[in-house]
């Protein structure tokens, strides 16, 4: 009953934001954006976005053997994939985590080393995201003048900083408390893979470089989807504008980040006196793209022999 309660709330959020929305465009605007589509743009997006799979799973295979568990690339990329699909029929934009988890858990990792990987490999890439917006601060407060979403700007970037050093300094600072309960052991078993992973400087650098590329990528998709409706936004302003909208869509609230990211991007196009019909299309197109690549992470699922309906049970109970 409370994953249903659950799953109606997220569904209501996103088509409440998604109305909204549509409501604070010029709805013909949008259409005649639509309209003049060039497909050849949203084609190469959705191959930025496909090979960032390949990038994703390189950087979990490193996490994964910080943790102590052998992952082959191939099983990588596959799980990738199938997270990615998932991520897009499950009620929050992490659905995607726990049928990594499950997988890698049931290839012989075991559930808490399949657990660790996959919750460092979140950290790292809100992390890292976060770490991206800190960087374009100086470029995005002159596009943003608003006092207030500066401050939210400023909140959200060194916030999630913090609370990632907080979780690294779980093992070295605070492990005697943490090792009392199950729940914050776990946790604290988590940061010390973290550490190890940080010790080997090889790791390390691929996981950086893997996460750095990875959000890059998403800003030229970002980029190819403005290109795609001939719409007046410039390189420079998808690239201080968009990781920030990404980093709202983390917080697991609708599905698919649907809703959130659309009213979010409005926002951030009219803080920056930009107009606010090319950020809800630019958000509409972009979560396309990364529909028809959760689609084919569906194919990937299909055809890899693996049980569907016991998986499918997984993660409803996990929900």
């Amino acid at each position: 009953m409370r994953r249903t309660l659950l799953l109606v709330a997220k569904a209501a959020i996103s088509a409440l934001l998604l109305y909204l929305s549509l409501r604070w465009v010029n709805v013909a605007a949008l259409a005649e954006r639509l309209g003049r589509l060039k497909p050849e743009w949203i084609a190469l997006a959705t191959l930025i976005v496909t090979t960032q799979m390949a990038l994703l799973a390189v950087r979990w295979r490193a996490i994964a053997a910080a943790c102590g568990a052998n992952l082959p690339l191939i099983s990588a990329l596959q799980f990738s994939f199938i997270g990615m699909f998932f991520n897009q029929v499950l009620p929050s934009t992490v659905g995607g985590d726990g049928a990594r988890i499950w997988l890698f858990a049931r290839q012989g990792a075991g559930w808490a080393r399949a657990t660790y990987s996959v919750l460092i490999d979140r950290i790292v890439g809100v992390s890292v995201l976060a770490l991206l917006v800190v960087v374009c601060l100086p470029w995005t407060l002159e596009l943003i003048p608003d006092p207030f979403a500066r401050g939210i700007l400023l909140l959200m970037g060194f916030g999630v900083i913090a609370a990632t050093c907080v979780f690294a300094l779980m093992e070295t600072w605070f492990r005697n408390r943490f090792d009392r309960w199950r729940l914050t052991r776990h946790l604290s078993a988590a940061s010390r893979a973290a550490v190890d992973l940080c010790s080997s400087s090889r790791s390390i650098g691929i996981v950086i470089l893997c996460s750095v590329t990875i959000h890059l990528f998403t800003v030229i998709a970002a980029w190819c989807c403005v290109k795609a409706i001939v719409a007046p936004v410039s390189f420079s302003q998808v690239l201080f504008l968009v990781p920030p909208v990404l980093l709202v869509v983390t917080i697991p609230i609708s599905i698919a980040g649907w809703g959130v990211r659309e009213s979010t991007m409005i926002v951030a196009f009219a803080y920056a006196g930009l107009a606010q019909s090319n950020g809800l299309t630019l958000s509409i197109l972009f979560g396309i793209v990364s529909f028809v690549v959760g689609v084919m992470g569906g194919v990937v699922w299909i055809t890899s022999g693996l049980r569907m309906r016991s998986l499918s049970q997984a993660l409803a109970n996990a929900e």
